[in-house]
Formats: C-alpha cells, sequence, structure tokens
C-alpha cells in the first residue's frame, strides 16, 4: 500500500488500517487469554491468583510472531518457568518492602494485592490529579534503577501502562505491578526507559482533556526527572506506520490519528522548551549551590567559637598597625 501522505499529514495505511484490520486484530489479540486472574483471601490479606491457561504459552508465541514482524521490540513471556520466575521476582523486587510475592504450583503464582485503585480507574473516573502523577513519575524513575538477578542491566517494565499503576492515597505512594513482557535485551536502556514513559502517556492522549494534556503530561515527566531519558522519549513521540500502527492504535485505545499527532506535537514542543529553561533534575544543582555552614559543624577541641573569632577581627581593626593587635594575649 502507498505510504504517500494526504492533505492531513497521515499516510494512506494511517487512514485505512485503524478502520478495519487493526479493530479485527485487537479483538483477536484480546480474545488470547494468556493468563486468568482472580482474588482470594488468605489469612487476613486479600491476593491475587494468576494462572496460566494451558493454551497461554501458543498465545503469546502467536502475538510476539505478529510482534517480531511489526518490528516492535517487546515480548511476551511465553514459558510459564521464564513467566513465573519473572513475575515473582520483579513484584518482590519493587513492592517486597511490605508485600509478598510467591509461586503455587507450576502454572500459577500469587501475589499480595496492592492497596489503591490504578492510575487508569482515576483518569475514568475523573478523580486523577497531579499529586498521583507525580508518585508515578517517582516510581517509575525508582523502578529503572533497579537491576534483577544481579544483571548489570538496568530494569525496565515493557507494559507500563496507567492500568498497571496502583496509587494508594494513604502513603501517596505509586506501585507498578503486572510482569508478562519484557524489553529485546537488544535495547538499549535510555530507549526501554523512553518506551515506559510512552506506554504511560499515550493511555493519556485521548482521555485527558485538552487544557489539562500538557500540564499533567510534563508534570509525570518532571518527577521522572530524567533528561537523557526524556530526550529519548521525545523521539519516541511519533506515530508508526505499517504493522506497527496497529499495536500503536492499541496503545491509544484507538484515538483519532489527528488529535494524537496534535497532542504529540505540543508534547515534543514543550519537552524542547523544558530543556532550554531549567534542567529537569534540581536537586543536584540546588545542592552545589549550598554554603558549608559555620554553626551546624561540629566542634572540636582548639576550633575557635563565633565569639573568639569577632573579638580577634576587633582587636586586629584597632591594631596601631595591621596584623598587629592593641593588646597582647594575657596568659592564665
Amino acid at each position: 500500500m502507498p505510504t504517500r501522505e494526504n492533505g492531513n499529514g497521515l499516510t494512506l495505511l494511517q487512514r485505512f488500517v485503524p478502520d478495519g484490520f487493526s479493530h479485527a486484530a485487537t479483538a483477536f489479540v484480546e480474545s488470547l487469554k494468556i493468563n486468568s486472574i482472580s482474588e482470594k483471601q488468605r489469612r487476613n490479606r486479600r491476593v491475587v491468583i494468576k494462572r496460566r491457561n494451558i493454551y497461554g504459552g501458543h498465545a503469546a508465541d502467536l502475538i510476539n510472531f505478529y510482534l517480531r514482524l511489526a518490528d516492535i521490540p517487546i515480548r511476551f513471556l511465553s514459558d510459564v518457568r521464564k513467566w513465573r520466575r519473572w513475575e515473582t521476582n520483579c513484584f518482590q523486587m519493587l513492592n517486597g518492602d511490605r508485600f509478598h510475592a510467591s509461586v503455587t504450583d507450576a502454572r500459577t503464582i500469587s501475589l499480595d494485592k496492592l492497596p489503591g485503585k490504578s492510575l487508569w480507574d482515576h483518569m475514568k473516573e475523573r478523580t486523577l490529579t497531579k499529586r498521583m502523577l507525580i508518585a508515578a513519575g517517582r516510581e517509575f524513575r525508582r523502578a529503572h534503577g533497579h537491576s534483577l538477578n544481579g544483571s548489570n542491566a538496568p530494569w525496565s517494565h515493557a507494559d507500563a501502562s496507567m492500568t498497571n499503576v496502583i496509587y494508594n492515597p494513604k502513603t501517596g505512594r505509586a506501585r507498578l505491578i503486572d510482569f508478562k513482557i519484557v524489553h529485546e535485551n537488544s535495547l538499549p536502556a535510555v530507549a526501554r526507559h523512553a518506551d515506559d514513559l510512552r506506554v504511560f502517556l499515550l493511555d493519556m492522549v485521548g482521555m485527558i482533556p485538552a487544557r489539562r494534556w500538557l500540564p499533567f503530561a510534563i508534570c509525570f515527566l518532571k518527577a521522572y526527572g530524567n533528561r537523557e531519558v526524556v530526550s529519548e522519549l521525545r523521539k519516541q513521540l511519533v506515530i508508526p506506520s505499517g504493522l506497527a500502527l496497529i499495536w500503536w492504535n492499541v496503545r491509544t485505545n484507538f484515538v483519532k490519528s489527528a488529535q494524537t499527532n496534535r497532542r504529540l506535537r505540543e508534547l515534543r514542543g514543550a519537552i524542547a522548551r523544558l530543556k532550554k529553561r531549567q534542567p529537569l533534575t534540581r536537586g543536584v544543582r540546588a545542592r552545589q549551590r549550598r554554603r558549608p555552614s559555620m554553626i551546624c559543624h561540629v566542634r572540636s577541641a582548639g576550633m575557635p567559637t563565633a565569639k573568639s573569632r569577632t573579638r580577634a577581627i576587633k582587636e586586629i581593626a584597632k591594631a596601631v598597625s595591621p596584623g598587629m593587635p592593641r593588646r597582647l594575649p594575657t596568659k592564665r
């Protein structure tokens, strides 16, 4: 199919694929239930039970076949053993300070249910706030600083949608869940981290009112605070073509391409202006500007006090010649 642009700046493929084949493909992908999810009460806590379906591995292989054809650098974990290990290890790494995950049997894992609601639910209910987005940005920055199983490669989520970010209003903290997808190992860490941010923002692109789109997006990126990753994100905020457009429309919830293109163009411009005005990370510069404190230093034997220094300065000022005090120090 030709890829030349029409008057609206969209390719012919972008005009026809979303309205036909992409909807059918999305329905097909959604029908391939890889895992079944349920909740149970165990003693005094609520747990989420995830079980790999009998044909889940084959379904994941089928989706991965499309992802390879479309040159999309993510993969579903089709091997049940790899999935169990990855899902539980990621959960423990990020949420193990208060919550627990374990392997129950050959096809099942158990995870503590996190308190709070997903940011996707908050967005649908129109209760999403900047405070929640700040918490999400900080959690992504924290998570991206981890490495799993002693690996030197920084961790990434690969499915960082708003449905997988849980916000607890009591603690004001966001946490990440659902780790059934991974990035390709060949993808650099900066690109993987930028892709996580892009997936998160694409959930908002068609759901947030126009007047809140840029303030909310910039608030999230400032809280994340990594200039290198945000610069890479700016390059990724472009609508793809070909088979990759199908997955893109799934990520954007089939928002019209014209609206998506307009909002992404606005965000690219806002990121460029943000880079010129000030760095995203302010903490380092603020610390560099601080002056050493005389008062807060721990005193040691022989260190003059503020009072003795003031007296010495006055004596020097009154001296007959520079550097000679008017009175010699007396011995006691």
